[in-house]
């Protein structure tokens, strides 16, 4: 299993990610930095977090014309495994690889907490680790984490299943008005989407972040081996 992360600058969350790999699957991802205009052979593309050119323009929306993301189209063209985590989230919606926008929280304040999310299907790479209707805890790190799609996307990716992370109460409950539950505003909750062949995933919260006892929890690792379960067959 071979997988690559890419730095942008103002990146601040490879360390982690590559942290997270390492301990959950034993492999050590290649960093790769956002100039290079080849990729090595990868099975997945992994996007983290951070502040990718200061957060200027619009969060994500630089960092979606670097020169690796010429690579990063083909590669997911060619059917590659792509994960988005937080800013990378939002890079993936700013070059057109997944639908939507993320915009501020509904409550114009940087969110730092944790929260929970309900996994919606259980039968793609990045959700394959838990039960569909599980309920996992994990952390936020964002500004501009407030999904929003209009309303033709926002009927196709529910009826097409695309959905896979939502916000909701420890034990599952959805309620997209409630900020305890919600805390960015996000429409219908939505947590984490997946392209339509289910290989592209987005998610705003940080699942790298609790995969240690150290860390406070080991909730994030389900997703860590369901990739690895998925590249390794």
């Amino acid at each position: 299993m071979k997988i690559g992360i890419v730095v942008f600058p103002g990146t601040n969350r490879e360390r982690d990610m590559v942290i997270a790999f390492e301990r959950v699957t034993g492999v050590t991802p290649t960093v790769i930095w956002h100039r290079e205009t080849t990729l090595p052979q990868l099975d997945m593309v992994v996007l983290p977090g951070g502040f990718s050119y200061g957060d200027y323009l619009r969060c994500g929306a630089m960092a979606a014309h670097s020169p690796i993301m010429n690579e990063i189209k083909h590669f997911a063209q060619k059917g590659g495994y792509i994960l988005g985590v937080c800013n990378g989230f939002q890079i993936l919606t700013e070059a057109g690889l997944l639908p939507g926008a993320l915009l501020p929280n509904a409550s114009l304040r940087f969110l730092s907490r944790d929260c929970h999310l309900r996994i919606e299907r259980n039968d793609t790479a990045f959700t394959c680790g838990w039960k569909q209707g599980d309920v996992f805890k994990t952390a936020t790190a964002h500004g501009d984490g407030n999904y929003f799609c209009d309303a033709e996307s926002l009927k196709r990716i529910e009826s097409e299943g695309q959905v896979v992370f939502r916000y909701s109460s420890p034990q599952g409950e959805i309620n997209p008005v409630d900020t305890q539950s919600n805390p960015n505003g996000s429409i219908n909750a939505i947590a984490g989407i997946i392209n339509e062949t289910g290989r592209i995933c987005g998610m705003m919260p940080h699942p790298e972040d609790m995969v240690d006892p150290l860390m406070g929890s080991e909730d994030g690792k389900p997703l860590f081996q369901g990739i690895m379960e998925t590249l390794t067959r």
